[in-house]
């Protein structure tokens, strides 16, 4: 009888980058289990972010990535999945309201530039032509016109239900205790309903994988960062562009059925997680509104209908863990992405899967490597 708990990779995590990896791998003909602790899909920072395809303000290590899915990847992603995920390529205004904050943004745009990102600084005239709802207190922005925005609850939905049609195998409400090597190499997870056991083993679990990968003697510098995200009701079209602050005081768009999705943080995090649980609560939700309505006035009448929390796995360096681990092998990491993983989903899915197929990667991932937290003698 064949064992059901065995498949050619086990990956712990179904959120985006999880689900991307399992849909890639079923491609090429890897067998699949995907485990996730909780009952739903992608109910991590997969499904609570503001939705961002953005290269704009990335790390230079982490910009390639972030390019590449955006020129060969998602402009094709509804198509190959065969479900939209609304993306929408309009551009992006980081915006700025002092000169503090345009030196900020001058500073992105070089690094970008250096990078080979096309991203200028343009002025509050331009700026209000590019998005004419802007308040009089933005006095310039950092401007990418290959930028954009998807649905991320529907991106993780698609990958899911792409991986399911070719065969990966999505266990949800399992939680997964530790990896166990066997004859030296990662082999086994186990988890609190049964062991599970690969040839290859991705740890794709957010915050999650720096416990899990202690078992294994992996300490990754990560801590958790809450989150919250305000969504509006329907209101008529009034921006396509994604945007964001020199000072992060909120991101967002207007999605594609009207709605406003707008995320920040507030300062008063230490008092939304219950129990460990994130909650988003008046005083937190009310600081990221004000941040909002110092850009767009025009919404001051727009109403709230729901809000949430969620946690990012904020590595010390903000660049993701991403690459093979040599003191055992078979294991993969895929984690710590602090809060820039939906953007660069599906290149780092494509990566993940070249990886456990012995493939080499479409991009150099060398960078993204645990070894570079190595004390150096």
């Amino acid at each position: 009888m064949m064992n059901t708990n065995t498949a050619d990779v086990i990956i712990i995590g179904a959120g985006a980058i999880g689900s991307a990896a399992a849909y890639y791998l079923t491609k090429k003909g890897i067998s699949v289990i995907v485990l996730e602790k909780s009952d739903y899909i992608g109910n991590g920072g997969s499904s609570r972010n503001g939705g961002g395809v953005r290269q704009s303000g990335r790390d230079p290590r982490e910009l390639p990535l972030a390019m590449y899915g955006v020129r060969n990847l998602w402009p094709s992603l509804s198509d190959e999945l065969g479900m939209d995920v609304e993306y929408c390529q309009e551009g992006n205004l980081r915006l700025g309201k002092t000169e503090e904050h345009l030196k900020i943004l001058r500073g992105l745009t070089a690094s970008c530039n250096a990078g080979g990102l096309d991203m200028r600084m343009v002025d509050a005239k331009e700026a209000r032509e590019i998005c004419p709802y802007l308040s009089d207190e933005v006095v310039g922005a950092g401007w990418c016109p290959t930028d954009g925005h998807a649905n991320p609850m529907l991106v993780t939905l698609a990958y899911y239900r792409a991986a399911r049609r070719n065969g990966a195998r999505f266990i949800t409400g399992v939680r997964a205790l530790e990896i166990r090597k066997v004859r030296g190499r990662a082999r086994e997870v186990v988890t609190d309903n049964g062991v599970y056991e690969g040839d290859t083993i991705m740890l794709i679990a957010g915050y999650d994988s720096r416990v899990i990968a202690q078992g294994l003697g992996f300490d990754i510098p990560m801590s958790p960062f809450l989150m919250e995200v305000v969504v509006t009701e329907d209101a008529p079209p009034m921006f396509r562009q994604m945007l964001g602050t020199a000072m992060a005081d909120f991101y967002g768009h207007q999605s594609a059925h009207g709605s406003f999705v707008f995320g920040g943080s507030s300062g008063y995090e230490a008092y939304c997680a219950s129990e460990g649980t994130p909650t988003s609560r008046s005083i937190t939700a009310s600081s990221v509104c004000r941040a909002v309505l110092g850009y767009f006035p025009a919404l001051s009448r727009t109403k709230i209908v729901r809000t949430w929390a969620g946690w990012i796995d904020e590595c010390a360096d903000h660049v993701p863990v991403i690459g093979r681990a040599d003191e055992a092998p078979g294991l993969v990491f895929g984690c710590a992405f602090s809060g820039h993983g939906f953007g660069i989903s599906p290149v780092v899915g494509t990566l993940l899967a070249e990886l456990a197929a012995g493939e080499a990667t479409t991009l150099d991932i060398s960078a993204f490597d645990y070894d570079r937290f190595k004390a150096k003698i």
